[in-house]
């Protein structure tokens, strides 16, 4: 048994700990950035030949401020930062109606405008050097002090299980995650149900479990999934602008706050 402690704090008995991935495992910004941008070029690009130009610069607003995008960061509670790709799509096709075009027309040039922002997005990841997200500050000494304490660590995340692996891979994290639940699971994250599918896959009960995330989603799932209100807990460190966390959820700025002791 091993009690998690914060800043000296204790917070609770736990047998496992669950990750969010982007915005917490990772520094995924810059990426997230660079991968909206192309999105909202691209889909200019395409509109450009069914929609007026006078429509143009309403489309590249309403992108923007769906995606999160501003001043060269992304916003951390958008949908780029939080939703699953499918949901950044269907955002993008209601964009699209917004300024005059078919639901059906929409919905395809969204699929084929998120279709090559993958393939230029993966021709980048070939191409350049450390292009993969990068592990945010000290995560490797605190994921090898919970696996020497005997606690159980998985990655719950919207992203897909290619680009759970590959990030855990391109960094030799993978040994330290008994266990991924990400969006091609059901059902997913944000439903509460999906701690429990994790929690079923891990042999552990909710309960004994804490759960970190960098957005609101996270710690509302944890909670309405049996995790003590305590042991959901809010990562602010991987952004440019820190995420706006719904207190009284317990704040790390920094793994190294996070330490474990007997009980």
């Amino acid at each position: 048994m091993v009690c998690l402690q914060l800043r000296g704090t204790t917070l609770g008995d736990v047998d496992a700990v669950l990750f969010d991935k982007d915005g917490t495992l990772s520094i995924s910004e810059p990426q997230l950035l660079t991968l909206a941008t192309a999105r909202v070029f691209l889909c200019l690009e395409q509109a450009a030949a069914v929609l007026p130009a006078t429509g143009l610069p309403e489309l590249q607003q309403l992108l923007e401020r769906a995606y999160g995008l501003r001043a060269a960061a992304i916003c951390p509670a958008g949908i780029t930062a939080v939703a699953s790709r499918d949901h950044n799509l269907i955002a993008t096709a209601t964009a699209l109606v917004q300024v005059g075009m078919g639901w059906p027309e929409a919905l395809a040039l969204s699929e084929r405008v998120f279709a090559e922002a993958d393939q230029q997005d993966a021709r980048r990841s070939q191409e350049a050097v450390g292009h993969t997200s990068i592990t945010t500050d000290g995560l490797r000494p605190w994921l090898e002090q919970l696996r020497a304490a005997g606690v159980v660590c998985a990655v719950i995340s919207n992203d897909d299980m290619a680009g759970i692996e590959h990030f855990l891979a391109s960094h030799g994290l993978e040994t330290l995650f008994a266990g991924l639940w990400s969006a091609e699971h059901r059902p997913r994250k944000p439903d509460p149900a999906a701690v429990h599918g994790l929690c079923e896959q891990l042999g552990v009960a909710a309960g004994r479990c804490a759960l970190i995330g960098d957005a609101n989603s996270d710690l509302r799932m944890a909670v309405a999934a049996g995790i003590p209100h305590q042991l959901a807990l809010g990562y602010t460190a991987a952004w440019s602008t820190p995420p706006p966390l719904a207190e009284p959820h317990p704040l790390i700025h920094h793994w190294s706050e996070l330490s474990l002791a007997s009980p």
